[in-house]
């Protein structure tokens, strides 16, 4: 809450670029254990500041994620998403930028939305519901699943469906959470194994 430390920090490197989505109401700071991990191994990690906590539709953030690919080069990247993140990397692997992404790694990601959705006030979590036109159009997007590894815990009380993927590399942690996973061991390799 306090930590000050400027993502830009992390932009330099000469490994594969990493570019982070955090997920709804979060900040890049929820990743920032494995964006410093990367960065240690020589990966630039990039922060998309235009996010800020993720509170837009899941189409708007792909378009601000598309955006900053185009704007600063990137190509061959790496996309380290936390739950909404992940499905906003997935529209962008879908559009005109998916080109610029090599593999996404998705935590914890919603691919088929969240029974709980459908009781949430704002629209910003009604967003995840299973029936939700966003959620159904991306699950008929399957030629990108092969480039995605789907991490997840053995459940996850935000997602009880779980963040199962066809066609994806799928990852089921023996574990609980839905942000604790974020700190599992095994994420961290799984990404390695992407980058390098």
């Amino acid at each position: 809450m306090f930590d000050r430390t400027d993502p830009a920090s992390f932009a330099s490197g000469s490994a594969a670029h990493i570019v982070v989505l955090p997920g709804v109401y979060e900040t890049w700071r929820f990743l920032q254990p494995l964006v410093v991990a990367m960065h240690e191994r020589g990966h630039p990690v990039h922060v998309v500041d235009t996010l800020h906590r993720n509170q837009r539709p899941v189409v708007d953030m792909a378009e601000a994620v598309a955006t900053f690919l185009v704007e600063q080069e990137l190509r061959d990247v790496i996309l380290v998403a936390h739950s909404k993140g992940g499905l906003a990397g997935k529209v962008v692997m879908t559009g005109p930028a998916g080109g610029r992404v090599r593999f996404m790694l998705a935590v914890a990601t919603p691919f088929g939305g969240s029974r709980y959705a459908r009781l949430m006030l704002s629209r910003t979590l009604r967003e995840f519901s299973p029936d939700d036109p966003s959620i159904v159009g991306l699950a008929r997007q399957l030629t990108v699943n092969e480039r995605i590894v789907s991490v997840y815990a053995e459940f996850d009380p935000h997602i009880p469906e779980g963040s199962e993927l066809a066609g994806a590399r799928n990852v089921r942690l023996d574990t609980g959470g839905h942000f604790r996973i974020l700190a599992h061991p095994r994420v961290l390799a799984e990404l390695a194994v992407l980058a390098e």
